[in-house]
């Protein structure tokens, strides 16, 4: 996030993208809802009736994989009413001419035919967004995982450039990320093409930084994302995986060729707290321990910074995951009878708060942070000096490259829509009731109460005409493999949309959707897939 959830509270107007927020991400939800009832204005773009869309003043029932052509659509309208802010534009921005040259293309009445929504409501929406200021976009993973996800980024960045809402409290580009420290993991290199604090593989300086320090060195291309390594192992160009903290066979794509592509490793180690679906396809289990049974630190989605603490201890022989990932080191380390010469080459930690000094003094933007100063509370990063109070808002006054770049991005259709054998659209998200795989909340006996099956979402139209009722058992069915699940008829989806979760192992979305990646980002198009809906 550019901007803090502490100044959402400042925002006057909201457009909220690609993010169920209530149910995905409830506290930001719930900062949100106050907002909007102390009178800020509210802009849902969703192909379901969320709980925000019902409380929003616009609701924009968008066709997905639309995002990109509606964003260009709602700049295209905001330049010819006069509603740009001219003065931030011709101030704080760079490339506006050539980025317009672009939008001017994207008329509202195009717009309308790719996205599905009216042209009255995107006239409504644009008018009420450029006016009301400041005004906060917060996204999520509804933008990011398409095939055109990082340019879907890109054109959120350009309308708040267009309306002014950079670098101010109440304003700002904030994506929603999608575990508790997904942020933290990829500040500290968890991406194939950055090293800590996204400084990039491909740069001379940095490698040769990081060569000094750990006592190795680097090749200057990027590794592989877990689809690319996935695909990798089929192939026989991937031996063996390490996973750690995740459960790919749930979560990725195509799930049953998840499998395969596992089962085609010669060696697979899986660290974890629970014996999750792809850890009982692993040679080897470590058992790690839980946020709640050990120390070190978190950084959560507005880039805070903060220290948690153990507890209780660890049950049986489950250890940090620090802990591990040292000692297996040091364990390959002389096993292949190499000594790295480097202040930081020995994996001879003795506590998280060590660790964290190492990253404050190879990752700028850590800088100044040290587990002695978060015990006073969580720092903003970037915090580049002991003294800095950390960041709460980025851009402030100019961007970190100087100027604001308009990047012209545009329309791409999904790799995969709908056809006569597989006439709908399938997206896929979460449920306020359980999280991710369900690895954790579906051993909790009240959560299973309340949300114990999958459901299908199904329009009512297409229900009727499919002659399926509510709680009618149904065959979902994409190229790719088949659910049996229940559905759930109403209006929450649009029609020619059915919607379905990645929580319940025995009815599984991601069964059904397909690997296509964003050609840069490397993130699946887990958004859009086609499918049928049979009876049972």
């Amino acid at each position: 996030m550019t901007n803090s959830i502490e100044d959402m509270k400042e925002a006057k107007a909201f457009l909220i993208i690609g993010s169920n927020t209530t149910e995905q991400h409830p506290i930001i939800g719930l900062n949100i809802r106050k907002a909007v009832r102390e009178g800020a204005r509210l802009i849902v773009v969703d192909p379901r009736s969320t709980d925000l869309a019902r409380r929003a003043d616009i609701h924009l029932s968008i066709d997905p994989g639309g995002n990109i052509a509606l964003l260009n659509g709602l700049a295209h309208i905001i330049l010819k009413e006069g509603w740009e802010d001219k003065e931030f534009i011709a101030s704080r921005t760079e490339g506006f001419d050539e980025w317009r040259a672009v939008v001017e293309k994207y008329t509202p009445e195009r717009v309308s035919e790719i996205t599905g929504v009216p042209v009255e409501r995107l006239y409504e929406a644009a008018r009420l967004y450029a006016t009301t200021k400041p005004a906060a976009l917060v996204y999520a993973m509804g933008v990011t995982q398409h095939t055109s996800g990082h340019q879907g980024v890109q054109a959120c960045a350009n309308l708040q450039m267009l309306t002014g809402n950079m670098g101010i409290r109440g304003g700002g580009v904030n994506p929603l990320r999608g575990q508790n420290n997904v942020q933290g993991a990829c500040d500290m290199g968890c991406l194939p093409d950055f090293f800590p604090g996204y400084q990039r593989v491909a740069d001379d300086k940095a490698r040769e930084k990081f060569a000094q320090a750990w006592g190795a060195r680097f090749g200057d291309k990027p590794g592989l994302t877990i689809v690319e390594m996935l695909n990798a192992a089929e192939q026989g160009r991937l031996k063996a995986l390490y996973v750690t903290g995740e459960n790919p066979v749930m979560s990725d794509p195509d799930s049953q060729h998840v499998v395969h592509c596992l089962e085609s490793l010669d060696f697979l180690v899986v660290q974890d707290i629970f014996l999750s679906e792809t850890a009982r396809l692993a040679d080897v289990v470590l058992p790690a321990a839980s946020f709640a049974e050990k120390a070190g630190t978190f950084t959560n989605t507005e880039r805070r910074v903060q220290l948690i603490r153990p507890a209780i201890d660890p049950p049986g022989e489950a250890r940090p995951d620090w802990e591990i990932v040292a000692d297996l080191a040091r364990r390959t380390l002389k096993a292949l009878g190499h000594t790295p010469d480097g202040p930081y080459a020995g994996w001879d930690y003795t506590s998280p708060a060590q660790i964290m000094d190492e990253a404050a003094a190879l990752t700028p933007i850590y800088g100044g942070i040290r587990h002695s100063r978060l015990e006073n509370g969580g720092i903003q990063w970037p915090c580049p000096s002991p003294d800095h109070p950390g960041t709460p808002i980025l851009h402030v006054g100019k961007f970190s490259r100087g100027l604001g770049k308009f990047n012209p991005v545009e329309y791409i259709p999904p790799a995969e829509t709908p056809d006569d054998a597989y006439p709908l659209i399938l997206t896929t998200g979460r449920r306020l009731e359980h999280y991710h795989t369900g690895t954790m909340t579906r051993r909790v006996a009240g959560l299973n109460k309340l949300a114990p099956e999958e459901r299908v979402e199904i329009n009512t139209e297409d229900a009727a005409r499919l002659g399926i009722a509510d709680g009618d058992w149904v065959v979902v069915e994409s190229r790719r493999g088949r659910v049996k699940v229940r559905a759930a008829v109403g209006q929450r989806c649009k029609p020619g949309v059915v919607f379905m979760t990645f929580h319940f192992a025995e009815a599984l979305g991601n069964v059904l959707t397909h690997t296509a990646l964003d050609p840069v980002s490397k993130i699946p198009e887990l958004k859009v897939a086609a499918v049928r809906v049979l009876r049972a």
